[in-house]
């Protein structure tokens, strides 16, 4: 609906990809219905992925012994982290759906993704023990990941040989999203891609693009361990 926010966090290398296709149609179709999206394109802004001493301006909390999760927390409360991150975090705080578009590595996300969420979703900002899972501090957003596999439908089917999907996304979807207090759209998977036939490759973009149209209408998934496990 007009007047929504949508930040696409992407990682892919290449914009002729499936996955710049699919962060393309997200941006063209969300837009069509009065959305306002903003594009963290992860490798183009050459994201640090790495937690260190500079996410922190000025002095440490404890300068002895370095504890990234304290020293962010810290900083965060007095307004001292570093500017990459407090853009990002800006762009979640005004968003009301999150989409991550990237291609699965290793049954998990790139590594420059990963780093977004190691370094954006800090202590104070989007979770605050207990304050978490439910009441986790991003609790009015919802999430939505948006993948392509290596591996066909087959292998991550139940009694396939890489187990189900389902499993590939508690981590993700559970562990990190859940944790926060968003609530997680059921997943956009596009199998094996690079296996298929460029006719293939344009249903599946369809598909995506018909599915964005009602997409403000769907129900989140069911936010527990059954959903993934049962």
């Amino acid at each position: 609906p007009p007047g929504r926010k949508v930040l696409i966090v992407y990682a892919h290398q290449e914009p002729k990809s499936l996955n710049g296709s699919l962060k393309r149609v997200a941006v063209e179709e969300l837009s069509k219905q009065g959305c306002s999206v903003t594009v963290s394109d992860l490798y183009a802004m050459h994201f640090e992925p790495r937690a260190t001493r500079n996410d922190i301006v000025g002095c440490l909390h404890n300068s002895e012994e370095f504890n990234y999760g304290v020293e962010t927390w810290e900083a965060y409360k007095r307004g001292g982290l570093s500017n990459d991150l407090i853009e990002e975090q800006k762009k979640v705080q005004e968003a009301d759906l999150l989409i991550f578009q990237f291609p699965l590595y290793w049954f998990s996300m790139p590594a420059i993704m990963k780093g977004w969420m190691d370094r954006v979703l800090v202590q104070g900002f989007a979770h605050e023990f207990p304050n978490c899972y439910d009441s986790g501090l991003l609790k009015d957003k919802l999430a939505l990941f948006s993948f392509t596999t290596g591996g066909s439908r087959e292998m991550y089917a139940k009694g396939g040989i890489s187990g189900d999907i389902r499993y590939v996304l508690w981590p993700m979807q559970h562990g990190i999203m859940h944790f926060c207090g968003v609530k997680v759209l059921a997943p956009h998977i596009c199998f094996a891609p690079e296996y298929v036939s460029e006719e293939k490759r344009k249903e599946m973009l369809i598909a995506w693009a018909h599915r964005l149209k009602t997409l403000w209408k769907e129900e989140p998934i069911n936010c527990s361990p059954e959903w993934y496990f049962k």
